[in-house]
């Protein structure tokens, strides 16, 4: 974190979580006492719905009175509503694999926060595992973290570049063990507590259940795709991804989905440990989005999951910001509407993003 701090105002985003409360710890070190907020996105109907968001303010409140700072709740329930949940089940409907966590971050966290308080600040400070630098022509990268696990460039690889420009991330250059040790040290009421799983605003919630709540269900058939025979039934192909094996109900496997009719609500699905047609080495991104403007070269590195792996390939322009992506070997589960993201040779810097198109 090479930022100066002396005579700026931050604004520190407390989850709840052991990653902002160290990040917290971090600026106090560095001598900066931030204004702490709590983005409240909760579920938006309360019955039935399991959040944990209560506990999530006890913890936030907890951390930054340790430090002698405010915490501030922020209202973004209906921006996030309006604008991310639009953004998933418009992707869902048509078949395609939204992260909705990536949209979060650029459309609330870094946007609504912005627009209702994080304006009056000159850093918005995250407990994001991810870097930045300033090249020779004073552009700002977003970089990796030292923790290939932990490391979330690619949930931020949407941002725009004014954003980047206001990011701080404290702790993006340590390990997540560090990270804990560092709790414990501190004596941080959230030191043990474990990482939250998911989409950020599901808390406890099955996503399976979200999905159904605001898109319904309806019957169609498994296909196999090899023999065209039909082999099972779905209850709504939004349910399910490209590459995906668990959850199917399928006897006499392993199978994985490989394809899907979303005309027909037909899922097609391949038999075995690694069937062919469950791997993709060419396929198209539209929309590529540069964070500060910088277009990627022809050899990158890149990632379509949340993984520690960075994948080689021969990046080939084509008409409108669309690319196709040559990986240099087959890709496991490639599906359109993942977001697949760009970084250098080295897997140090991020270009940006672009949107896997259908194939």
């Amino acid at each position: 974190m090479d930022t100066q701090l002396e005579g700026r105002r931050v604004a520190l985003l407390l989850s709840g979580g052991v990653d902002s409360a160290v990040a917290l710890a971090e600026l106090v070190r560095r001598g900066c006492k931030p204004d702490c907020y709590y983005i409240k996105i909760g579920p938006e109907e309360k019955e039935g719905w399991d959040c944990s968001m209560e506990e999530d303010v006890e913890m936030a409140t907890a951390v930054a009175h340790r430090y002698g700072c405010r915490l501030e709740v922020v209202d973004c329930h209906r921006e996030y509503w309006s604008q991310v949940t639009a953004y998933t089940m418009e992707k869902v409907k048509a078949g395609l694999t939204p992260n909705p966590d990536v949209m979060c971050n650029r459309l609330i966290k870094f946007g609504a926060f912005h627009e209702k308080r994080g304006g009056d600040y000159d850093l918005i400070a995250t407990g994001h595992y991810a870097q930045t630098e300033t090249d020779a022509d004073g552009r700002k990268w977003l970089c990796t973290s030292p923790d290939p696990v932990k490391d979330q460039t690619d949930f931020l690889a949407q941002l725009y570049g004014w954003q980047l420009s206001k990011a701080l991330f404290p702790i993006g250059g340590y390990l997540k063990e560090e990270v804990r040790q560092m709790a414990e040290r501190e004596h941080l009421v959230n030191a043990r507590r474990r990482d939250s799983q998911g989409i950020c605003f599901l808390g406890k919630i099955d996503y399976r259940e979200y999905i159904r709540r605001y898109v319904g269900e309806q019957e169609g058939d498994v296909v196999e795709l090899a023999t065209g025979r039909r082999i099972g039934h779905h209850r709504g192909h939004w349910f399910y991804t490209i590459g995906q094996r668990k959850g199917l109900g399928l006897g006499g496997g392993p199978w994985f989905i490989v394809k899907k009719d979303v005309v027909q609500n037909i899922i097609y699905v391949a038999n075995g440990y690694d069937p062919q047609t469950a791997y993709t080495q060419t396929f198209p991104i539209v929309g590529f989005h540069s964070i500060n403007g910088a277009m990627p070269p022809a050899s990158v590195t890149f990632k379509i999951r949340h993984t520690p792996e960075f994948h080689r390939a021969t990046l080939l322009p084509d008409v409108d910001g669309t690319f196709m992506v040559q990986s240099a070997d087959p890709i496991h589960g490639v599906a359109p509407g993942q977001f697949c993201v760009v970084y250098d040779e080295q897997h140090h810097r991020c270009y940006g993003s672009g949107e896997i198109s259908v194939f």
